[in-house]
């Protein structure tokens, strides 16, 4: 979320950023106006609806309406099997992952449509595509969020608002990754472990479409289909 939005920072792109701790968005505030970019901070737990709500409308007032959404929020419980997992981490990873989406996009449609176009780009997963063992909780949250992706660029086609999913594979973050999953990652399943810069160039360029271009589609950076 941070390499994205200061992406779209030095490419011209007016920052709303969101997040649940304060100090972290103020480092982004203060790394965007470094290089002259304009940028707020929004502290947003996205699930509570009704902050969620709040940051989109403190969004279009400040800067006079919303142009582009990256839903990125989302976390992983540990790895588990279906049947010696805990229902509380399921039901935590499906509050962030899901609905905290469903929160974001459904606040922020409003404001796209009084633009007459915009953007709404997912930050999805492969797992929400291919599953794996021991991550059901992650992976079926995922898996509906790319439903919740499809059927809502299905309901905005005639809008010229485009939804599509970004799925980075593999990115090094502080939250996300540990030696475990590293070497997972590299020396078993031989995939590209990218740094959140690497997510960049695809972020970019989904912003950078046309309002009529492409949508419910889904845009990877996996190096293979598992």
């Amino acid at each position: 979320g941070r390499a994205i939005a200061l992406a779209y920072g030095k490419a011209g792109a007016k920052l709303a950023l969101a997040a649940r701790k304060q100090g972290k968005l103020d480092d982004v505030v203060q790394t965007a106006r470094d290089f002259g970019g304009e940028a707020i901070a929004l502290k947003t737990d996205v699930r509570n609806e009704a902050e969620v709500k709040s940051m989109l409308e403190c969004t279009a007032t400040t800067f006079g309406g919303l142009d582009i959404l990256v839903v990125n929020a989302g976390i992983s419980s540990d790895y588990q099997t279906v049947d010696a997992g805990n229902s509380n981490d399921w039901r935590e990873t499906f509050e962030t992952n899901l609905f905290g989406a469903y929160y974001t996009i459904k606040a922020a449609i409003p404001y796209l449509k009084l633009r007459g176009a915009g953007k709404i780009i997912t930050i999805g997963s492969g797992l929400g595509h291919n599953g794996r063992a021991g991550g059901s909780a992650y992976a079926a949250s995922k898996a509906a969020l790319w439903m919740l992706t499809r059927v809502t660029a299905q309901e905005l086609a005639h809008e010229n608002i485009s939804v599509n999913e970004l799925i980075p594979g593999p990115v090094e973050t502080e939250i996300m990754t540990n030696d475990e999953f590293r070497k997972n990652v590299v020396e078993k399943q031989r995939e590209w472990l990218k740094t959140p810069e690497d997510v960049t160039q695809l972020a970019l360029f989904l912003a950078a479409q046309p309002d009529f271009g492409p949508s419910a589609q889904s845009f990877s950076l996996m190096r293979r289909d598992r």
